[in-house]
């Protein structure tokens, strides 16, 4: 099918379907009940800048700015520009370790419910089988449909398949190899790789030049191409969108996505970031960061296992699985979800660090796993003396929990009590259920640990909850299932 021909299938489809190209209509969008509980996603951050491992995987941008460490890094490793360019990583790319069944049992052990590869990041290289573009896994490289392979067998594992894209941020990513002699240069048309290398913002919410219509509708033809081939669950964008020239190509998408979505008899959800869509008409993601406090809305926030790249680069700067766990049980407390980042190696394997990470996790959710899933939030998300700083890039440091940082989760007539640092005497106070608290004013039934024999001692004071144990050791999360009537 040809652009013209697509573009037509996209507008008839709004046209013939529930939701319209409007904020008004696409308010109407509902957050899909599986994804409220699914509280815990993969994110996978895999492509060419895998190869060189150096940096982050704005490799692409970076080698081709005069100066850097990675143009530096270029020049030494692989030489000049002009000899060999980011397109010349193409063949190399070649996945022969790749087992899309193999990721599969991984995510599964780890206790992940939905997973989302990156299908298109700013380089422009797509990792699935595309007729609009030739410069995809399936012509080039390890000439295979990635995205299609992982689909298959996500789906034997049950686990929900969600799609990424970052294309829109590749109107000036390669903007920079124009400045001297690289293999980037004019003219450049459609349908080149570094086309249309335009350029670059001063700031991240602002136009070197705005994109044209014809980038943004070949924008949208690949987004919705991603949406006819693989149908994800979920498909979310990176931050670029939110500029003004995108407004009204993603009201067409959502549209248009959302009414496949009832095609296909089931609901889907779109992530964003900053003000990229009216509030309501999808899911709010704050990138590296989450809430100091409860949210009345379902949000995501997305990190990653390391804390100076998304993708597999050498030494990594590791956070640990106790850490993740612990951001992760504040994320459910104040209702999100956690999607969690971690980089393949460019062959296809999985490092052992994130491996290590992941099954670390698993392990943790296999024992206290009913505190997490479909699970609600309290009427107070939690208590104790650490404060969250608030807002997007802000996991950086290690947060400094204690044994008074408690978080709360809510199923049926069950309460859970996240103890996130368990106390070394064994004694939890829970301030938010003393007698006649303005939370809890009911009665108790039953108090017991999760994943432990041992039956705590307690008490309902003037000033808490008193927890006594005397066998509980553990430096992850404990979980106490309170009871109520």
């Amino acid at each position: 099918m040809d652009k013209a021909s697509y573009l037509k299938v996209i507008n008839d489809t709004i046209g013939c379907g529930r939701f319209k190209d409007n904020w008004d209509s696409l308010s109407e969008f509902r957050v899909p009940l599986w994804y409220e509980q699914a509280k815990f996603g993969i994110f996978i951050h895999w492509g060419l800048y895998s190869i060189p491992a150096f940096g982050s995987e704005w490799y692409s941008r970076n080698m081709y700015i005069q100066g850097s460490p990675e143009y530096e890094h270029h020049l030494a490793v692989y030489g000049k520009h002009a000899d060999f360019g980011y397109k010349d990583f193409i063949p190399l790319f070649t996945a022969e370790h790749f087992d899309a069944a193999e990721w599969a049992q991984l995510f599964k052990q780890s206790g992940a419910k939905y997973i989302m590869p990156v299908a298109e990041h700013h380089d422009g290289f797509q990792m699935y089988k595309s007729v609009f573009s030739h410069y995809n896994t399936y012509e080039m490289g390890p000439k295979r449909d990635l995205l299609g392979e992982m689909k298959a067998a996500f789906a034997e594992q049950k686990l929900e398949l969600c799609v990424s894209s970052h294309r829109a941020e590749h109107w000036f990513f390669m903007s920079h190899g124009k400045e001297f002699a690289s293999d980037i240069h004019e003219p450049l048309v459609p349908g080149d790789f570094y086309w249309p290398a335009m350029l670059e913002p001063e700031h991240q919410d602002l136009y070197g030049s705005p994109p044209t219509d014809e980038y943004l509708e070949d924008w949208l033809i690949r987004c919705c191409e991603l949406v006819d081939q693989y149908q994800p669950k979920v498909f979310y964008f990176d931050w670029w969108i939110h500029t003004a020239a995108f407004k009204p190509y993603l009201k067409k998408f959502a549209a248009y996505y959302y009414n496949r979505g009832e095609e296909w008899g089931y609901p889907v959800a779109i992530n964003y970031k900053h003000d990229a869509f009216m509030f309501g008409a999808a899911v709010p993601d704050v990138e590296r960061g989450q809430f100091a406090g409860l949210k009345p809305y379902f949000w995501q926030t997305d990190t990653a296992v390391a804390k100076n790249s998304w993708c597999y680069t050498e030494n990594n700067n590791y956070k640990s699985a106790v850490e993740i766990i612990r951001d992760l049980v504040d994320i459910v407390s104040k209702n999100g979800n956690l999607l969690l980042n971690i980089g393949p190696k460019a062959d296809g394997s999985i490092p052992e660090e994130d491996k290590n990470i992941l099954l670390e996790i698993g392990e943790w959710l296999k024992v206290n796993g009913e505190a997490i899933y479909d699970t609600s939030y309290w009427r107070t998300f939690g208590e104790g003396p650490t404060e969250i700083h608030e807002g997007q890039f802000t996991d950086g440091q290690t947060k400094l929990f204690t044994s008074e940082d408690i978080r709360f989760t809510v199923k049926g007539s069950v309460l859970y009590a996240t103890v996130l640092v368990y106390p070394e005497q064994g004694t939890v106070h829970i301030k938010s259920l003393k007698e006649e608290s303005h939370h809890f004013q009911g009665i108790i039934q039953n108090i017991s640990i999760l994943g432990c024999d041992e039956k705590p001692a307690w008490q309902r004071t003037e000033e808490a909850l008193i927890l006594t144990t005397t066998t509980v050791a553990s430096n992850a999360p404990v979980v106490f299932k309170i009871e109520l009537d």
